[in-house]
């Protein structure tokens, strides 16, 4: 070989290496949802004061999905996919968020439960598996407290139950702004009220600024099965903390996603999925 060509060799290697030391691993990527399956029952629910969106697919023992904060039901696309083959799904929009209207009354884990709990009871579902992320696994955790007769399994991903489980590093972190900007977005295209994004967030924020706030003694007294999940990347969620709710609740088992972040059923949505039915299945 040529000293011109040994040295146009090198050059590639050190351009196709450069590139992907650039390249985004997949943890640090926010995927578009899928396209979300024709639903075979939807609407508003009326329930404590708002109107809730909500939609049911498939058939067998049911599983309610809730979304993370500023989020939406659509971002469960591929979970409902895979999980509407054996079970009956349910997916909602939390209050103000998506298509559902919120009220003035303050933001609060507890009223945001029991919107939940008022939609199974309008749908006739008097038991259900639950998956959750981030503030939907806190709402489900908050279930688990109080209405543990609601639930026969809890996949609580991306929680925290005190405020201090919440990295501050989440504030500067690019994938989590890129969230937040597409969650405007989002809004505007799918709320009754598109001109109010900032007032929504505003309202939801004081609840973040206190809330959840439960001890050790609290979550030692859950009696429903649950995995406490998270991704091994996650942004916001300490994982010495995910650990600790795991070594609180009595028998709960701790499941880390690999290359994954708060949003793993978008990044990882075949593993997500079936890490969430092997839970919700399992004898």
């Amino acid at each position: 070989m040529t000293r011109f060509w040994k040295a146009f060799a090198v050059l590639l290697l050190l351009t196709a290496s450069t590139a992907f030391a650039l390249a985004e691993e997949r943890w640090q990527t926010l995927p578009e949802p899928a396209a979300m399956p024709k639903p075979d029952q939807s609407g508003y629910a009326p329930v404590n004061g708002i109107q809730m969106y909500y939609a049911v697919f498939g058939a067998g023992d049911p599983v309610l999905l809730i979304h993370g904060g500023l989020g939406h039901a659509d971002i469960w696309a591929s979970q409902v996919a895979t999980l509407s083959k054996t079970h009956k799904v349910i997916v909602a929009d939390s209050r103000g968020h998506g298509r559902s209207t919120r009220t003035e009354q303050p933001y609060g884990y507890d009223l945001m439960a029991s919107d939940y709990l008022a939609l199974l009871d309008y749908l006739k579902i008097d038991k259900t598996a639950l998956v959750g992320w981030s503030d939907g696994g806190i709402i489900g955790i908050d279930i688990a407290l109080h209405h543990p007769e609601r639930l026969t399994r809890l996949f609580a991903q991306a929680a925290n139950v005190t405020t201090d489980g919440v990295d501050p590093g989440v504030m500067t972190n690019k994938t989590f702004a890129a969230y937040i900007d597409r969650s405007g977005r989002d809004y505007k295209k799918m709320s009754k009220t598109p001109d109010q994004y900032d007032a929504f967030v505003a309202q939801i924020s004081h609840m973040w600024e206190t809330e959840p706030a439960w001890t050790k003694e609290q979550l030692g007294k859950i009696t429903t099965p649950t995995a406490i999940v998270a991704g091994d990347h996650d942004e916001a969620i300490k994982r010495e903390h995910t650990e600790y709710m795991a070594s609180a609740i009595p028998g709960a088992k701790l499941i880390i996603l690999p290359n994954a972040s708060h949003f793993a059923m978008l990044q990882a949505p075949d593993e997500y999925s079936q890490a969430a039915l092997d839970f919700i299945d399992a004898k």
